[in-house]
C-alpha cells in the first residue's frame, strides 16, 4: 500500500506503528471448491475482493494453508475419523491453493495443522502488535480461530467481512457477530472501506 495506506487500515498508535498486512486464511480447494464437502458456497463471491485487497497490499500479503498433519493421538484423531475425506497426505490436491490465489504473496505459505493460523510463524513476518486485515475461508472456523488468537496476542485486526466466506450465510453472520464483540482489538469492516 506504499504511502497510500487508508485510515481504515492504519496501524495502531505508537512510535512502532507500521503499515498493515493482509493475511489470507486457507484459500485451498478443500474449503473453496464447490465439489468439496467443506467447500464454502460463498468463496467465489469473496475471491475478487480478496484479490483487490492483495493488489493494494503489494508485498505485505501472507497466505495460510491448513494441513492434515495434526497428531492423531489427540482430539484430531477423532476429527479425522469424523471427516475421513480430509485424512489425506499433505500433497493431496485438496490442500493446494485455488489457482486464482497462486502468486498473491511473494512470501511462502504459512502451513499449519491448526484451525487458527496466528502464532510465531506469522508474527515473525509481520511483527508484534501490528495491524492485520484478515480475509479468507471459512469465516466460522479458521478465520475466527485466527482472529481471536491474534487479538489475544495484541494484534489490531480488521476483518474484511465481504472478503470472508462462511460455511453457510448464518454461520458467517454468527462468526462476524462474535468477532465484533472484541473491540478495539477487532474491527469488522468491508473491502470498499479498507481500500478507500
Amino acid at each position: 500500500m506504499s504511502g497510500s495506506t487508508s485510515s481504515a487500515v492504519q496501524s495502531g498508535p505508537g512510535p512502532e506503528a507500521q503499515a498493515p498486512w493482509l493475511v489470507v486464511v486457507d484459500p485451498q480447494a478443500i474449503f473453496a471448491s464447490p465439489d468439496s464437502a467443506w467447500g464454502s458456497p460463498f468463496f467465489a463471491e469473496a475471491l475478487p475482493r480478496i484479490r483487490a485487497l492483495a493488489d493494494a497490499f503489494g508485498d505485505r500479503v501472507l497466505v495460510t494453508r491448513w494441513m492434515p498433519t495434526a497428531d492423531r493421538s489427540t482430539s484430531w484423531g477423532d476429527y479425522f475419523a469424523a471427516w475421513p475425506f480430509a485424512d489425506q497426505p499433505p500433497g493431496d490436491p485438496l490442500f493446494q491453493l485455488v489457482p486464482e490465489v497462486v502468486g498473491l504473496s511473494p512470501h511462502p505459505t504459512i502451513d499449519l495443522p491448526t484451525f487458527g493460523k496466528w502464532g510465531p510463524e506469522i508474527e515473525a513476518v509481520v511483527g508484534r502488535g501490528t495491524h492485520v486485515v484478515l480475509v479468507g475461508v471459512s469465516t466460522d472456523c479458521c478465520v475466527i480461530s485466527t482472529a481471536l488468537a491474534a487479538a489475544d496476542a495484541g494484534v489490531h485486526l480488521t476483518i474484511a467481512a465481504d472478503a470472508c466466506a462462511g460455511s453457510t450465510a448464518e454461520n458467517h453472520a454468527a462468526a462476524l457477530q462474535v468477532m465484533g464483540l472484541y473491540p478495539p482489538q477487532i474491527t469488522i469492516s468491508d473491502t470498499a472501506t479498507i481500500l478507500a
